[in-house]
């Protein structure tokens, strides 16, 4: 930055004269010419007029022959052909090297030029204007290297940390320990027992395991303000030292907000690494995104409040306001302001499509706001554009990551059957995926910006059944019957007969059935929006981004003890577990309002999953008591894991169950497969 100390004094010593060819103007018209310098010129002076003057060349070269007895003559060189006449790329250089400059600076100046006059001749340098500036620079630069440093610290942890909590669960912990210990303080909410449902419909409340992530980003941010500031006096660019301190106060507070952008974008995105590199869910990710906003966000507020206190206190706002860099900061931490309030839960439950688009746009803005912001403040002299970059390569990554997932199956064309006034099945022939994709409806009834809409859904086949495709509805015939309980009854089949109490279902030859690939999605209509648009259509064409992989099935196989329970269409991401059940016990329980639902689901997925000793409980319009069904079914000292998928309150209420069993002693873990946004 300013190496050769010593050199750059020198310059900025002597650049305080006027020289032969500076252009004289008006004090409000010129902004500060430094980070913290609160002088106010009555002249500039071009590149090309110092690269040509001779009495600046002459003087500046005696000042750092005198001053800069332990520089070599190489780096003195260097600092002379490219940073003696400013740092602007494309500038001129000086006429003459330095050695040539310090030759004809002889005989050596004997005396001194009177500042804030015209520089006439060869002159020494004022030895307290050096020793000031000098201090000034020299500290400055200490300054921006630690703020750089503690930039990198937040956000390598940011990286580092989620990745280092992920490899603890490779360590071999006492598994009963491990469980009460996640019972008390990774699983249960922050406070009460809601962390799925909203607090008063507003806010989702952390787990006390995402509430240690979020209080670490408060408390690394908050102490990495506070610490190492060094203050130097005199100074050349501050006339008090609380100015001094407040300059690099909000200097680093800027660069913190920086260095935030990046975690912002990779917490938020799709295609996070962290997402492959970690067992974290996305909800987990997506919760620490909003909280690194907000202290992102705040500290860009208080960066910009502190300047515009500093630069009112010197009578130069109405000067500074002017310059292109300080709106583009105005831009960008409007931008941030507005992100925060739009961002709220009630905007995204009730107008999903308008907040996301809206916040791509609010989003991209704050980030060439920023950019601008340094880029014409600095043009690209200090660096600090290197945040804006890394953030850009996060969100660059995650769009192209996008193409390539939607480029693997390309268009297709759906199948969208009715199951019943709640419910959809939509199929895909000839597509791949596992886990969950995201789903874009072509349907010439949408506007053109609704096109490029995506839905997140699981995939519940991967294999579709011709025989069934054919034919989705026919399930009530002779065969294998399946033990429902409606509405809160045990509904007992009769041999030979259907009846609204259960439900049986017709067996297929395996010489008569094919099978070809494929997907199956079921989705929950609305009243409004895309799904809605679905019932009223047969087809539609759809680009299919996948895959998305959701738990770890090979790991839930080895399991002793698998507890699934599903809320409605919650069933599509617990159906791999189904299928592909290990060598351990798997006990199912599912609440669902709909029979038809429950009979497309069985036919899609095959009588056969649904065996009694897997099946331990469909209850359809009637809610499954949670509570004794895991007091029950976690069997002893025996590992048990509980995998829920299902609406919000059924969630919550699992987990407090789970975590209750925990601080007992049971040795079981929770999972919520759940997208949470």
């Amino acid at each position: 930055m300013y190496q050769p100390t010593c050199a750059f004094a020198c310059h900025d010593a002597l650049s305080a004269y006027e020289l032969s060819c500076s252009v004289p103007i008006d004090p409000k018209d010129a902004g500060g010419n430094h980070l913290g310098d609160m002088s106010m010129p009555t002249f500039i002076t071009s590149p090309k007029c110092y690269a040509t003057d001779d009495n600046y060349l002459k003087s500046v070269a005696y000042c750092i022959s005198t001053h800069c007895h332990d520089s070599p003559l190489s780096d003195l060189e260097h600092y002379w052909s490219t940073f003696l006449v400013g740092r602007i790329p494309g500038q001129p250089t000086p006429k003459e090297s330095y050695s040539e400059a310090l030759a004809r600076a002889n005989p050596p100046p004997v005396g001194i030029v009177p500042p804030m006059t015209t520089l006439d001749r060869t002159t020494l340098v004022v030895e307290q204007a050096y020793k000031a500036i000098y201090n000034a620079d020299s500290y400055f630069e200490q300054m921006e290297t630690k703020q750089s440093e503690l930039g990198l610290v937040l956000l390598i942890t940011g990286v580092i940390i989620p990745v280092a909590c992920s490899l603890l669960r490779f360590v071999p912990f006492p598994s009963a320990i491990a469980s009460r210990f996640k019972s008390y303080f990774i699983d249960p909410p922050l406070i009460g027992r809601r962390h799925r449902e909203p607090l008063r419909n507003l806010a989702l409340i952390p787990t006390r395991g995402q509430a240690l992530m979020v209080a670490y980003f408060i408390i690394i941010n908050v102490v990495l303000s506070c610490v190492d500031y060094r203050l130097v006096w005199p100074n050349a660019y501050y006339g008090r030292q609380k100015d001094q301190l407040l300059v690099y106060i909000t200097n680093r507070l800027g660069v913190l907000s920086f260095a935030n952008l990046p975690l912002l974008i990779l917490y938020s995105s799709r295609n996070n690494i962290l997402l492959w590199l970690t067992n974290w869910s996305q909800t987990t990710f997506l919760q620490l995104h909003r909280w690194v906003a907000i202290i992102c966000t705040i500290e860009a507020c208080i960066h910009s409040a502190i300047y515009l206190q500093i630069y009112l206190s010197f009578g130069q706002h109405a000067s500074e306001s002017k310059q292109l860099y300080w709106i583009w900061g105005i831009v960008a931490t409007l931008a941030m302001t507005i992100l925060l309030p739009g961002s709220i839960l009630p905007i995204r439950q009730k107008a999903y499509n308008l907040f996301l688009a809206s916040h791509f746009v609010i989003a991209l803005l704050a980030l060439v706001g920023c950019y601008y912001h340094i880029y014409y403040r600095y043009d690209r002299q200090w660096g600090y554009e290197t945040w804006i970059y890394i953030a850009f390569a996060f969100w660059a990554f995650d769009r192209a990551a996008r193409i390539v997932r939607l480029a693997r199956n390309g268009i297709r064309l759906a199948q969208i059957t009715v199951i019943d006034d709640d419910y959809v099945k939509v199929t895909i022939p000839g597509a791949a995926a596992r886990g969950h994709a995201y789903l874009y409806f072509l349907m010439p009834s949408r506007r053109v910006w609704e096109l490029w809409e995506s839905h997140p859904f699981s995939v519940m086949e991967t294999m579709l059944n011709e025989t069934q495709k054919a034919a989705d509805s026919t399930a009530n015939v002779e065969g294998m019957p399946l033990k429902l309980t409606v509405a809160g009854k045990e509904a007992l089949p009769e041999q030979g007969s259907v009846t609204s109490e259960f439900i049986r279902f017709g067996t297929v030859e395996q010489s008569s059935t094919s099978f070809e690939p494929g997907l199956a999605f079921f989705v929950r209509t609305t009243q409004n929006g895309l799904t809605s648009a679905l019932r009223a259509r047969s087809t539609a064409r759809v680009l299919i981004e996948s895959s998305y992989p959701t738990f770890s099935l090979s790991k839930l196989r080895a399991v002793p003890n698998c507890i699934v329970i599903a809320g409605g269409v919650g069933i599509t991401a617990v159906a791999p577990l189904l299928r592909s059940r290990g060598p351990g016990r798997v006990r199912f329980f599912w609440g669902v309002r709909s029979k038809p639902l429950v009979e497309a689901v069985v036919n899609a997925m095959g009588i056969d999953v649904f065996t009694p000793n897997v099946v331990g409980e469909i209850a359809v319009g009637s809610r499954l008591n949670l509570r004794a069904i895991l007091e029950r079914e976690v069997l002893g000292d025996s590992e048990t894991v509980v995998v829920v998928c299902g609406p919000a309150k059924m969630a919550d209420e699992a987990r407090a169950i789970v975590c209750g069993l925990g601080r007992e002693g049971k040795n079981v873990k929770f999972i919520d497969e759940a997208y949470t946004w």
